[in-house]
């Protein structure tokens, strides 16, 4: 063991941590920052929200319900290398997954904000993990307000100026609960890794930073494109590779399992129960798994220029064969958000330009079909452009949008919730299903559709207290004053109950004050599950009255609770959830409830091919998200409830970010040059081989 470098600090509640600075027994170069252990104890570590407690080697933390963030706080100093890794050994004892959250915190000029970099992590029941993430690089001062307008840059996967030579404080929390949970820490440790970028490039050669085919100049990669040529020559080697393997043997036209058993040819996609697991159906009556991809389109975001002109080497002109590639975007998220129109520019489709000459888009359309079929996939997913879905050689989704008023108290990442109480919505979902109907109801290769994304579902008690402080006219709000009206008959009633003092129903109605949740629970609950109900029975009616032969898949939750589930099950044909996770071992559903399930969504990503933030699930390298690929659809496949898995997305992000929110992810199957990532789509075969077998004869 070398450098051991012992240090002992005192936090405010007197306790004396370790904090060894030592090598990995794996790694000569890996360090260790902090380690809990029985020698050093664990009196007074301090508690947010927590109690603690060391047992057999490890921190023990017992999380209570009322506070936001529950966990341990570590403060101190610690200087920690240029490039470092973090990892941290925890375990969760519930029987239930759990979301962990870690921040590294380094002080500010100000007192009253902190910069900190972030990560989270979910444990399955019961489950120990080695739980790693890269912490930001610390920006030259020149380069601070230089990065904008997407979610990482070439220093931090986050545009927070964080300095990870001055931390002061560790904090790991869970999220809140309502029930106590009981999760442990062993060790924090950090690992100098080598820098991802060229961050000692000299500042005034730092831009441009990005080429004319929209990578990174300042690294080098195995693929990268330099010339033109280069494109042509990939295309080439892949149409070989393709030729070499085709498909998977035993499909029918639909990618359904023709050595499987035979079911009832309906003309049309449906889910079924087989020996306890479900599948769906395909339109001949094979047996039939969801392996697709979201985004199949010809942009996957078109980066914006405005204000970052000095970004980018070599834009073509605006009178070249490219013209078409520059266009203009709106935000309502990120830096754009209050700067009206931004002008854009789109790499990947230059590079289609380029890579497949002047019929391009003729022969770009027949080769995503070629891949997915190579590749073992079976499904367009959804956000995908209706030129490939529409030439019936894939089965696809659609995704169907709503447009109503929101409730005024509701709030989310990506908007209001639409109050289904609300006349609008049902003719919104009307006319987008009477839409549908005319162009994908009766089509075979539609297996259904998606209604809305990620909407914020919140807790048990969210939607319900969002329309209680909505204003009195707010559709959903009548509804439930009616239903609680309803219920006690004499306002008096609600007003023990609640502790409250309305005069009368009405009283109620015009009242925006925010009621208790704890002596109001029982009927906020009451109101939340009618809530969503209207929600997904609305849908139900009107999009099986117009495509009664198409599955209705649900709104994709990310994150919920189980009363949205439960009603969910009650109206959906399949439920539909994004899961950013490693693996599905714990994915299950609330007691009582058996309905089949899809994966709407989930990736993973690295920093060794050029691009400058991972997504949602990093990993270390191509060959580990490769691994994670495989380990995660295997789970999925390995779930009764699942029927299908759907990565997002098929494309690379814009190098330096999405024009909506900034994303920037090294999210594709292929780079934004159109070059398939190798590792990946072996594993894609891999899964796409034998995804079949695994699931009937498990």
């Amino acid at each position: 063991m070398k450098n051991i470098q012992r240090i002992k600090y005192v936090t405010s509640a007197g306790l004396i941590i370790a904090l060894i600075a030592c090598c990995f027994a794996c790694s000569a170069d890996s360090q260790m920052i902090a380690l809990f252990d029985a020698k050093n104890g664990a009196d007074g570590v301090t508690g947010q929200g927590a109690a603690i407690e060391m047992k057999n080697g490890e921190l023990f933390v017992t999380t209570g319900t009322d506070n936001n963030a529950p966990g341990i706080v570590l403060k101190g100093h610690w200087s920690l290398p240029e490039s470092t890794e973090m990892l941290l050994v925890v375990t969760n004892h519930e029987n239930r997954s759990l979301t962990l959250r870690c921040r590294i915190v380094s002080p500010h000029p100000s007192d009253s904000i902190r910069n900190f970099s972030s990560n989270n992590v979910t444990l399955a029941p019961g489950e120990t993990r080695q739980w790693r993430f890269i912490l930001p690089m610390k920006m030259p001062e020149a380069l601070k307000d230089k990065f904008f307008g997407m979610r990482g840059n070439p220093f931090a996967m986050s545009n927070n100026p964080f300095d990870p030579s001055d931390v002061t404080q560790v904090i790991l929390t869970s999220n809140q609960s309502r029930e106590v949970s009981m999760w442990s820490v062993k060790q924090i440790a950090a690992k100098p890794v080598k820098a991802l970028f060229l961050s000692h490039v000299p500042v005034e050669k730092f831009f441009p930073m990005i080429d004319r085919y929209g990578q990174f100049i300042h690294r080098d990669w195995p693929g990268k494109i330099y010339s033109d040529n280069d494109l042509k020559k990939a295309f080439e080697t892949e149409k070989a590779d393709l030729a070499a393997k085709p498909s998977p043997k035993d499909r029918n036209q639909y990618g359904g399992w023709t050595a499987g058993p035979k079911r009832e040819a309906t003309g049309h996609f449906r889910p079924e129960k087989i020996d306890g697991k479900w599948w769906l159906v395909d339109p001949e009556g094979f047996l039939f798994w969801s392996h697709g991809t979201n985004c199949i389109r010809v942009s996957n975001g078109e980066t914006p220029l405005s204000d970052r002109e000095f970004y980018f080497e070599d834009l073509p002109s605006r009178e070249s064969p490219f013209a078409g590639c520059f266009g203009t975007g709106r935000s309502s998220m990120a830096y754009y958000q209050d700067k009206g129109t931004y002008q854009t520019f789109d790499f990947s489709q230059a590079n289609l330009i380029r890579k497949y000459g002047e019929n391009w888009a003729a022969t770009y359309n027949d080769l995503v079909h070629q891949r997915l079929r190579s590749w073992g996939m079976n499904t367009i997913a959804n956000w995908s452009s209706p030129q490939f879905y529409r030439m019936q050689r894939t089965p696809y989704t659609e995704n169907l949008s709503i447009r109503a008023l929101p409730i005024r108290g509701s709030e989310g990442y990506w908007g209001q919730f639409i109050d289904p109480f609300e006349p609008q919505f049902r003719l919104s979902i009307q006319e987008s299903a009477n839409r549908a109907a005319q162009t994908s109801g009766n089509d075979p290769w539609c297996i259904g559709y998606f209604v809305q994304n990620e909407i914020s579902w919140g807790n048990e008690t969210s939607l319900a207290l969002a329309a209680f402080v909505s204003p009195a006219e707010q559709p959903v709000k009548i509804a439930l004053v009616e239903h609680l009206k309803q219920k006690y008959g004499d306002i008096g009633k609600l007003n023990a109950a609640w502790q409250r003092q309305h005069k009368n129903w009405d009283a109620l109605l015009q009242s925006t004050e925010r009621p208790d949740i704890q002596r109001s629970r029982e009927d906020l609950v009451d109101c939340y599950r009618l809530i969503a109900e209207q929600y997904f029975r609305v849908i139900k009616e009107e999009l099986h009255a117009a495509c009664p032969n198409k599955l209705y898949l649900g709104c994709r939750f990310s994150g919920g609770n189980n009363i949205a589930t439960i009603e969910a099950s009650k109206y959906c044909d399949v439920i539909s959830f994004n899961i950013y996770r490693y693996d599905l071992d714990s994915f299950t559903l609330p007691e009582g409830i058996d309905k089949p399930c899809i994966i709407g969504e989930f990736h993973f990503g690295a920093l060794d091919r050029g691009m400058i933030h991972t997504g949602l699930c990093p990993v270390e390298s191509q060959e580990a998200r490769a691994a994670a690929y495989e380990k995660y659809v295997r789970s999925a496949i390995n779930n009764r409830y699942l029927v299908g898995t759907h990565w997002f997305q098929y494309g690379d992000q814009a190098t330096t970010g999405r024009g909506l929110d900034g994303e920037n992810y090294q999210i594709g199957l292929v780079t934004i040059c159109d070059t398939p990532y190798p590792e990946t789509i072996e594993a894609l075969r891999n899964i796409g081989n034998t995804m079949y077998n695994l699931r009937y004869e498990r």
